[in-house]
Formats: C-alpha cells, sequence, structure tokens
C-alpha cells in the first residue's frame, strides 16, 4: 500500500478513537461529576446577568453572581408556587364538580351495560352452549391463560409500582445534596469566570483557541435562542388555548391555560394529554357541544405547532426549516421523544462546528502534507 494513505489510515483512525474515547470518557465522568456540569451550565447562562450587574451596577463580581442566583432561585420559587396555587384551586373546583360528573358517567355505564352488554353475553351464551365439548374446553382454556396472563402483568405492575416507592423516596435527599453542590459550584464558577477563560488561553494553542471561541460564541447564542423558541411556542400555544376556552365558557380557562401550556413542553403528547380524555369524558357526558369545540381547538393547536415549531426554531437558532424538520425526525425515530430536543441540539452543534472549520482542520489533518 502506498505510505500516503497508509497514513492518511492511521490518522483517520487516530481523529475516529479520539473521538470516541472523549465521549466514553464524558459519558463516564459525566456520572460522577454531574452536579458540577449543572453548574457549568448554569454558570454558562447566568453569565450576561453577571456581567451586566458587575459592570452597570458595578457590584463586585462575587455579589453580583450571589444576586443573579438569589433573583433565579426567587423567581423559579415563584413560579412554582403560583403552579401549586392555581392547582390547588382548580383542585377545589374539581372536588365540587367531579362527583356531579361521576354519576353522570355511571349512569351512562349502567345505561350501556343494560342496553349492550347483557344482551351480548345472552347471545354468547347461548352460542357457547350450542358447541361441542372439546371446543367448549378450548375456549375456557384460553379464557383462563387470558385472565392468568392479565393478572399476572397487574402484579407485577403493582409489584414494581410499590417497589420503586423506596426509590423515589430516596430520590429526595439525593436531589437536594446534587442541588446544594450544584449552587455552590455555580457560584465558584461564576466568580471565576475570567480566570478560568484566562487559565484555559494560556493552556490552548492559537488554533484551538480561536476555534474554541467561535463555537463558544455560536452555541451560546444557538442555546439561547432554542430556549427563546421554546418559551414562543409555549406562550403561543397557551394565548390560543386561553382565547379558544374563553370562546367556549369554560371555567378556570386561565388556569386550564396555564396548565396546558406547561403540559407542552412534554415532547410528542403535549397538549393531547389534557385534551384527549377531556373530549372523551364530555363525549360520554353527552355535551357533544363543549367535546366538538375543545377537539376543533386541539386540532388547531396542533395544526399550529407543526406549522411554526419548524420556522420559529430555525429562526431563532439560525437553522435551515428543513434542516431543522429533518432533525426532529430523526431525533424522535432514533431515541423516542426526547429526540425532539436532542436532535435540534445535535444539529446546532454539528453546524456550529463546521462554522468554526473544526470538521475542514480534521479533514486537513488526515490528508496531512500533499507531496
Amino acid at each position: 500500500m502506498d505510505k500516503k494513505y497508509l497514513y492518511r489510515t492511521m490518522r483517520f483512525i487516530l481523529v475516529i478513537g479520539s473521538v470516541v474515547l472523549a465521549l466514553l470518557s464524558f459519558y463516564y465522568l459525566s456520572k460522577v461529576t454531574y452536579p458540577f456540569l449543572i453548574a457549568l451550565v448554569i454558570a454558562f447562562f447566568i453569565n450576561p446577568i453577571v456581567n451586566a450587574f458587575e459592570k452597570k451596577l458595578r457590584m463586585p463580581r462575587g455579589l453580583a453572581v450571589f444576586v443573579a442566583l438569589i433573583i433565579i432561585f426567587a423567581l423559579a420559587v415563584g413560579l412554582v408556587t403560583l403552579l401549586v396555587a392555581e392547582i390547588v384551586s382548580g383542585a377545589n373546583y374539581l372536588a365540587r364538580v367531579v362527583p356531579e360528573h361521576l354519576d353522570t358517567l355511571i349512569g351512562y355505564i349502567e345505561e350501556y351495560i343494560t342496553a349492550q352488554i347483557i344482551p351480548l353475553y345472552n347471545q354468547l351464551t347461548s352460542m357457547f352452549n350450542q358447541l361441542e365439548d372439546g371446543q367448549q374446553n378450548t375456549i375456557i382454556s384460553n379464557i383462563q391463560n387470558v385472565g392468568a396472563t392479565i393478572g399476572s402483568t397487574v402484579g407485577t405492575f403493582i409489584q414494581n409500582l410499590f417497589g420503586n416507592i423506596p426509590v423515589i423516596l430516596s430520590w429526595f435527599p439525593n436531589a437536594a445534596t446534587v442541588l446544594i453542590f450544584s449552587l455552590l459550584a455555580t457560584f465558584f464558577i461564576s466568580k471565576d469566570w475570567q480566570r478560568f477563560s484566562q487559565l484555559g488561553n494560556k493552556i490552548l494553542p492559537e488554533k484551538a483557541k480561536t476555534s474554541g471561541k467561535t463555537v463558544f460564541i455560536d452555541l451560546q447564542k444557538a442555546l439561547f435562542g432554542f430556549l427563546k423558541a421554546q418559551l414562543t411556542l409555549i406562550s403561543i400555544t397557551t394565548v390560543i388555548i386561553l382565547i379558544g376556552l374563553l370562546v367556549l365558557r369554560v371555567d378556570y380557562a386561565i388556569t386550564i391555560a396555564l396548565i396546558t401550556g406547561m403540559v407542552d413542553i412534554i415532547p410528542y403528547l403535549g397538549t393531547g394529554a389534557v385534551f384527549v380524555p377531556w373530549i372523551i369524558y364530555e363525549i360520554i357526558a353527552g355535551d357533544m357541544g363543549l367535546a366538538v369545540g375543545l377537539g376543533v381547538l386541539y386540532l388547531l393547536v396542533l395544526v399550529q405547532r407543526q406549522v411554526m415549531e419548524p420556522k420559529i426554531l430555525s429562526s431563532n437558532i439560525g437553522l435551515d426549516p428543513l434542516a431543522t424538520l429533518i432533525a426532529l425526525f430523526v431525533g424522535f425515530k432514533l431515541i423516542g421523544f426526547l429526540g425532539l430536543i436532542v436532535g435540534p441540539v445535535a444539529l446546532v452543534i454539528i453546524s456550529t462546528l463546521y462554522r468554526a472549520n473544526v470538521f475542514h482542520d480534521l479533514w486537513a489533518f488526515i490528508k496531512g502534507k500533499e507531496d
């Protein structure tokens, strides 16, 4: 084999091996260092706020970080408190209304059993009695097998559910510990951000510093743009739902719209987790007008989300709408619901690395110097 191609193959293997080793190292190290990775991400996002406090309000860096963390923590607690208050208010309303609707539902089930199930049961019993003994035994055996399978499945589910309760309870102290470590690490990382930046500039070579700076700036813009896009989509959904519920004259329209807008964060399910059960119930309860209205509103929200999501994401993170749509679909197919978030983020990272000429530099390294 020609030495030139041999060296290129070796350099290609070296690049692939380095990338795989770096990814594996990050994966295993992140299991024990994730509080500090969370702190790094938080420090990354609050850095513009801290810089503004430091420069415009002339605060010491440490005080600026402390004030920024207090404000963010207070906003988070305030939003959670507001959400809990709204949920409690809605729960009190449901406690008054649900018993009446439950009586209606039970009455409907009783009528359905009387009109449909009992005649069908009598018909099946008559047909069963006309069968031969062997056929009857086969049917009984199959029914018993189905019953045993259902019983085993339900039993396993209940066993796993109660078995996971200690795990869930043990998660709370761990979560509190992670939160404390993350907040403390965020304070120290953000306070010494400039020192860490200067240390990186001394260690890294000039080429890596130039590419790294480009990647850092583009990622910062893209990630902030991604968050802005998600908040925009959720806000649009909430407003549309609120207007629709007000038109339909639904009680507690603001509370329901806020909760449904928050549920819209859940990938794939989204608002369907609220609308689908609600529509089914209204059909059973006999309120077809409200069921049709909710169905139209849900369809409008779905169409709006599918049409606006690629456009808003692409305009906020600087990607082509078609590429964003492909990233959403591929991410969903590869890793499920989480892929709807991971897909666009991965596309942002790849696009950023491309604009920083990282792929070009790697290819130049693999090719080597031309003879």
